[in-house]
């Protein structure tokens, strides 16, 4: 409740419509937490099924290491269970103009702009997409399995997560633990991509520790899906980058829906020709058949758009965790950390 005041306080510079939205994710996050049971006697419950008492144990494991080995700021989070009534903790509504890759942004205190809001409820999701694509607006609905407080809660494991594989749940842990220890206002796509690629980072790192048996049998698979996101990340980055010289040159024209939606298959085809043959997992896959929109495309912009700057200061770095992360956390007060780190990288050429 003290933290919900905190929110409260920023009143002032919100509407009426943010306050009741605050108000009303805050009860939920409430209810969620209510529900949450120490991760010791969610392992003693004989209910449970004991493959998730097995991710139960490798959650905590990944905790334990980007805290201890990865410095990563220490926190409560993941220390306690949640089992939900259904495969997602939240709903995500993104949007976009149909006729240029920009951002729809709402401000809310402690976070900024941001290009998505999120709810509890599917149905509200719903509803606000609804009212977005009355305004003209691409729109894109997404269910979310684990999300960050930035350290407002004590973020629990969720039974959503429990359902991803070994390597994707050490992925996110680390991914989130990132959040919680670097994010910069207004700056989604930066923090996004920042915890796409060090929660890559850190889980190779993690598996690497482990013992050989183990890292054995999951080093290719690690090898697989670092492959494969590279593969798809510059794919995508480039077929964003070809739709943003489309836009300029035929927003205007009078058949601009329909040649729009040609377009889009173009891009669906181009993955199959092009990037369907290289990849090495299932992952990606699901692209080929996907509805695409402004906001669909620019939801893979946020957290997969060119990760080549990261990746050129983890060379510049030799691919050490802690001198790529204290890089990183000194950009806090930049305003555009994202030229700082590219300035950065390119004076190491």
């Amino acid at each position: 409740m003290m933290k919900l005041l905190v929110f409260l306080t920023f009143g002032f510079s919100l509407s009426a419509c943010q306050v009741g939205y605050i108000i009303n994710n805050a009860y939920h996050q409430a209810r969620l937490l209510k529900k949450a049971v120490p991760l010791e006697d969610a392992l003693k419950n004989e209910k449970l099924n004991p493959e998730v008492k097995r991710k139960l144990i490798l959650a905590a494991e990944a905790k334990q290491f980007a805290e201890q080995k990865l410095h990563l700021s220490e926190t409560k989070n993941y220390s306690t269970f949640v089992q939900l009534d259904g495969p997602y903790v939240t709903y995500v509504v993104s949007a976009a103009p149909k006729d240029e890759l920009k951002y729809y942004t709402w401000w809310f205190p402690i976070v900024g702009s941001v290009p998505y809001k999120g709810y509890f409820d599917p149905e509200s999701a719903k509803a606000l997409a609804k009212e977005l694509k009355e305004e003209n607006l691409d729109t894109y609905v997404r269910g979310v399995s684990a999300f960050s407080t930035l350290g407002w809660f004590r973020d629990p494991i969720l039974s959503s997560m429990t359902s991803y594989d070994d390597y994707d749940l050490v992925n996110t842990i680390i991914h989130e633990t990132v959040h919680s220890t670097l994010y910069i206002k207004s700056n989604a796509s930066f923090n996004e991509r920042l915890a796409t690629f060090l929660g890559d980072l850190g889980a190779k790192l993690f598996y690497q520790q482990k013992e050989p048996d183990i890292y054995k049998a999951t080093q290719q698979t690690v090898a697989n899906e670092t492959s494969d996101q590279k593969i798809f990340s510059q794919f995508i980055s480039q077929e964003i980058k070809n739709l943003e010289e489309w836009y300029t040159l035929h927003r205007q024209d009078a058949d601009f829906a329909k040649n729009r939606e040609a377009q889009f298959q173009k891009i669906r085809e181009n993955f199959s020709k092009n990037v369907k043959p290289q990849l090495k997992t299932q992952k990606y896959l699901a692209f080929e058949k996907s509805e695409l929109n402004n906001a669909r495309l620019m939801g893979f912009k946020l957290y997969m758009n060119d990760l080549s700057d990261f990746e050129k200061l983890s060379a510049k770095l030799n691919g050490d965790f802690a001198k790529i992360l204290e890089y990183c956390l000194s950009l806090e007060k930049e305003k555009d950390p994202e030229a700082a780190l590219k300035k950065f990288t390119e004076l190491s050429q």
